[in-house]
């Protein structure tokens, strides 16, 4: 019925784009995961108030990232193996809940790995395990998320 889509595929369908578009490359994916990088770019317009002269990203973009590296394109990478493409695109994960600890932070220039585990895959819902963290294995936080798929 569907088909299995390369990486670059996947990261092609990525709704998001700039400047909201906090994922650069899919490392791995299959079925049960996917590992995902950004680097946050110093001159993301957040960054001039959080925080003037020391900053931060902020914690709601670092879920954004979360759900754009891992839940997003692991949603794309399940919906196409279940239906023809051309109905697969018809549809949209909308991120749904997320219960995240954060235990670092990420600052301007720094490149993240996003590694995303599925928990459950039904009725085009989506919850996932999710870790972020630093080049040097730093982890800055993780957690759960959720996304439901709908039609667009």
């Amino acid at each position: 019925m569907g088909r299995i889509l390369t990486r670059d595929e996947v990261l092609q369908r990525i709704p998001q784009q700039e400047p909201f578009r906090f994922v650069d490359e899919i490392l791995e994916i299959d079925d049960e995961h996917v590992v995902a990088s950004y680097r946050f770019r110093p001159d993301a317009e957040f960054y001039r108030g959080h925080f003037p002269g020391n900053p931060v990203t902020p914690g709601v973009i670092l879920i954004e990232s979360m759900a754009q590296c891992g839940m997003v394109p692991l949603a794309i990478y399940l919906t196409a193996q279940e239906m023809e493409l051309d109905e697969a695109e018809k549809f949209q994960t909308l991120f749904t809940e997320a219960n995240v600890e954060f235990t670092g932070m990420a600052q301007p220039g720094d490149r993240i790995i996003n590694t995303t585990r599925r928990v459950y895959w039904r009725r085009m819902k989506l919850k996932a395990e999710v870790e972020m963290s630093l080049e040097d294995g730093t982890v800055i936080c993780a957690g759960h998320l959720a996304g439901l798929g709908v039609p667009i």
